[in-house]
């Protein structure tokens, strides 16, 4: 008996451009590498940002046995570094006043910089050593916000001394302590002690000098416009989480991110689902919406849009989530949208189980062996169609346009996984939503890297969803991400 191999053969792969990005507002100062772009052209509001923030200043707060430590962090951002890792990506670091344009200072006044005792037992009057440091934390914030237009951004020190307060069943200090500022206003950055001995100095100050940036109001970079992507496009993240204890869970947390087409606007709002969870064993697996909840929590992310758009609602809306839709999401999601021409509803999975290889010529071919595999991975934006609705995009892979010289894979290490694209409603070329997927990886402005394993509409959704279902007290306001980078 014969096989027929053509039966379970691969369709034809095509390669996707690498997304560019803008640093200026006429978007002619472009590159595919943000660091590279940032060194050559100047983040994205570099000629603005002085005129409201003339320096970027800097309210501490931290154990007294680390204020040397933080004192140092700063200045090593105020100084040069070369690259000694990842050289083929990363340029040399000029010091934060000559990158983004404004002096990175210390706050003036002393009440912009809390001490707190170096022993967790003394961080509070009673209780176990979460609730004292919680009650640490949360004064602390009430200090700061009396002196709020002394500072822009507070650094936050959480030494490996305290880490038997940093988690417990429905507790997480990272996520007090964002939502606990973001109630202020307040941005934070959280420094822990390995920041004081990471060895990769130009890394780290691009890391975190652009995370202060960030949080300070500013903009290093935006997407380019994207080819065969229509004016006035809009992207909405959407995770889910149970509140409170999974098993006992009856309601479902939605996180709704908002962003616009290139990248920016990027806000979120907290929905409490009204309809209690039928099936919660369904729910753990797959948390969803009703049709009214999934209507009402799209429509609060349509208000926000408008908001920010001067009350134009945008022509086409995707919406991004890691989980199938369900019947009823489908009916509230298009109920919510119904004024929008074109509406998308995207799975983007990232637990494919699919792996590639990619092949080169042989150096030494012979009629059994053709090809070989190559020495760097599948490059990125490789998509392969799995059917007229969905793809599977490398969205990690080789990406040379970024590097200096030769190749790069970020991370170096494995072979990646695909993420998996499922288009639920929508029409058009699936290889326009796998690119926009493959853009949004780009868009993570809380590191350095070139991409993120998922577009930023899940990463942000996900962080974001987490957060609030481990604070039940957080409003369900809607807020500037950068309160809880």
């Amino acid at each position: 008996m014969s096989a027929d191999y053509s039966a379970s053969k691969l369709p034809p792969f095509s390669l996707l451009e690498e997304p560019l990005l803008t640093f200026n507002t006429e978007d002619t100062s472009l590159d595919v590498n943000p660091l590279r772009g940032i060194v050559q052209h100047g983040a994205y509001s570099s000629s603005i940002f002085p005129t409201y923030t003339p320096e970027l200043r800097i309210a501490t707060v931290g154990p007294v046995g680390g204020w040397n430590n933080l004192r140092t962090l700063v200045n090593t951002l105020r100084s040069s570094h070369a690259p000694s890792d990842r050289k083929q990506y990363v340029p040399a670091f000029r010091g934060f006043e000559n990158t983004f344009n404004v002096p990175l200072v210390a706050a003036k006044t002393g009440e912009a910089h809390v001490k707190l005792p170096d022993d967790v037992g003394s961080l509070g009057p009673e209780g176990p050593p979460h609730i004292r440091l919680l009650h640490a934390l949360r004064t602390a914030m009430q200090r700061l916000a009396l002196v709020r237009d002394h500072f822009d951004v507070v650094l936050v020190h959480l030494p490996d001394a305290w880490q038997i307060a940093f988690r417990t069943p429905g507790f997480d200090a990272h996520d007090a302590l964002k939502a606990i500022g973001a109630g202020h206003g307040i941005p934070t950055q959280v420094i822990n002690d390995r920041v004081f001995t990471f060895g990769y100095k130009a890394s780290l100050a691009w890391r975190l000098s652009i995370a202060l940036y960030v949080k300070a109001g500013g903009i290093p970079w935006k997407l380019a416009p994207l080819k065969g992507v229509p004016e006035n496009t809009a992207y909405i993240g959407l995770a889910y989480a149970l509140r409170g204890n999974p098993q006992e869970a009856h309601y479902v947390t939605c996180c709704s991110q908002v962003f616009d087409a290139d990248g920016g606007g990027m806000q979120f709002v907290a929905f409490e689902a009204r309809d209690p969870v039928k099936d919660v064993d369904e729910a753990r697996r797959n948390p969803f919406l009703s049709r009214s909840d999934m209507r009402a929590v799209l429509a609060r992310s349509l208000t926000l849009y408008q908001s920010r758009n001067g009350g134009m609602l945008p022509r086409r809306l995707v919406v991004h989530k890691t989980t199938s839709f369900k019947p009823e999401e489908l009916e509230g999601a298009l109920d919510a949208l119904s004024a929008i021409q074109e509406v998308e509803c995207v799975e983007v999975a990232s637990n494919a189980g699919w792996r590639g290889v990619w092949l080169q010529e042989s150096r030494n071919p012979t009629p059994q062996r053709k090809s070989e595999p190559d020495g760097y991975p599948v490059p990125r934006g490789a998509v392969m169609q799995r059917s007229g609705k969905s793809a599977l995009v490398w969205v990690a892979g080789n990406a040379p346009r970024a590097a200096s010289r030769g190749d790069y894979y970020q991370g170096g290490k494995s072979i990646p996984r695909p993420i998996n694209i499922v288009r639920y409603a929508g029409i058009g070329p699936i290889e326009l939503t796998a690119f926009e997927a493959l853009a949004l990886t780009k868009m993570d402005w809380n590191n350095d890297a070139l991409y993120d394993p998922v577009p930023v509409t899940i990463r942000y959704s996900q962080r974001l969803a987490r957060t609030i279902a481990n604070v039940p007290t957080l409003p369900g306001n809607a807020y500037a991400y950068r309160l809880f980078m």
